[in-house]
């Protein structure tokens, strides 16, 4: 099944990480991506703790497109399992 979009949970500034979710019918994925791999998708100055659901929103369809393919080829990681984005993920 493809995955749809869900919904922007919160920005972790602890650990470094912006968590969202995506559907898979009526299953809820959890999904998490750096903020680091955010600031490189933008290749431009480190966005600060407030801008960072505005800085996702803008790369959702980017970050929604490398969930899926991570979804399809089963990476998952975690408990419970999700879908974990960073940097790497959007090389090559």
């Amino acid at each position: 099944m493809t995955l749809t979009t869900s919904r922007f949970i919160a920005h972790d500034q602890d650990r470094g990480i912006v968590q969202f979710s995506m559907q898979d019918g009526p299953k809820e994925i959890a999904c998490a991506i750096s903020t680091s791999a955010m600031d490189d998708l933008e290749r431009g100055p480190r966005a600060r703790p407030s801008e960072r659901e505005e800085q996702f929103t803008r790369l959702r369809e980017r970050i929604e497109a490398c969930t899926g393919r991570k979804y399809q080829a089963t990476e998952f990681e975690g408990t419970p399992p999700g879908i974990v984005l960073r940097s790497i993920d959007f090389r090559g």
